[in-house]
């Protein structure tokens, strides 16, 4: 009988089937041939997420007094207000839009992040506790609880800031303006006969552009974000197998406590810092969006 450590992977490949159960999302194919496999940890936790955001902030929204504020108030007025500040400083176009979706990208970005602050086995060994309760295999009780530890969640981001910014480009500066600074920026020339010559160069030059942005955008979140979580569980790893009877278990036991506060006090400034750069490049691309060259 193959045994189980707390989180509910099963321990028979030690270290690397712990780890390996860590980073297996919980996983559901759509169709008959596998057409699409979704990983539905990773879907429910950001829903879940981007619920409490809605529901918290309109909820501040509506509460909101001209006398003294509340605390929660006064913690959604600095959010809001730091956003917004940045913005103006930022943002030379014209768009109602901006500021929400700034705001929005970096409380929904920090909320995801801050999952990862979450003990590793917690959430895992409570979903191995439900999955044998309704009769499964343990063994198969796979979760990962960070959204932004997925590709899938990091690339849908920043696909969505590319799409903007198209949108943003062309919204300011027409279709015939966006179209015409493919052709002729960042080389700009006043004959038409160098026109058409640089026009090839401006246009792979603009290919480079517009595709390095969301592969920055998502990778560098993904990146930290993975990175963070699996220095977690390689922590977790300095007590698996560790035995109440045995010395080094009480010295691994410490060692592990003070890694594991060391690098959750470092890790709140990666999470904070990762949702602010991911907004602020937000605002800078459709800042460059929208003003011309």
């Amino acid at each position: 009988m193959i045994a189980e450590n707390a989180s509910g992977a099963p321990e028979s490949g030690g270290s690397t089937e712990y780890i390996n159960h860590h980073l297996h999302h919980l996983q559901v194919s759509v169709g008959d041939s596998q057409f699409m496999t979704l990983n539905v940890d990773t879907l429910f936790f950001t829903a879940v997420l981007s619920l409490l955001f809605l529901f918290f902030f309109i909820a501040a929204a509506r509460k909101a007094t001209a006398g003294v504020p509340g605390k929660f108030q006064t913690l959604v007025e600095i959010i809001v207000g730091f956003v917004d500040g940045l913005v103006r400083e930022t943002f030379h176009g014209r768009s109602k839009m901006i500021a929400p979706l700034s705001l929005t990208i970096f409380v929904l970005v920090f909320l995801m992040n801050f999952i990862d602050l979450i003990p590793v086995d917690f959430l895992p060994w409570a979903w191995a506790n439900g999955y044998v309760a309704a009769g499964h295999d343990p063994a198969h009780a796979y979760l990962r609880a960070v959204p932004t530890a997925d590709l899938n969640t990091t690339f849908g981001l920043s696909i969505a800031v590319f799409l903007l910014i198209q949108v943003f480009g062309i919204g300011h500066k027409g279709v015939g303006g966006f179209t015409k600074e493919i052709f002729t920026a960042p080389f700009h020339a006043e004959s038409t006969p160098m026109k058409i010559l640089l026009a090839p160069a401006n246009v792979l030059l603009r290919l480079i552009e517009e595709g390095v942005r969301p592969l920055s955008l998502s990778l560098r979140l993904f990146g930290n974000l993975y990175a963070g979580e699996l220095i977690f569980v390689l922590i977790a790893l300095m007590t698996l197998d560790a035995s109440l009877a045995h010395f080094s278990t009480y010295l691994m036991g410490t060692m592990q406590f003070i890694a594991g506060f060391a690098w959750t006090a470092f890790h709140i400034l990666i999470i904070t810092l990762q949702a602010f750069i991911f907004m602020m490049l937000t605002i800078v691309y459709l800042s460059m969006a929208a003003e011309s060259h």
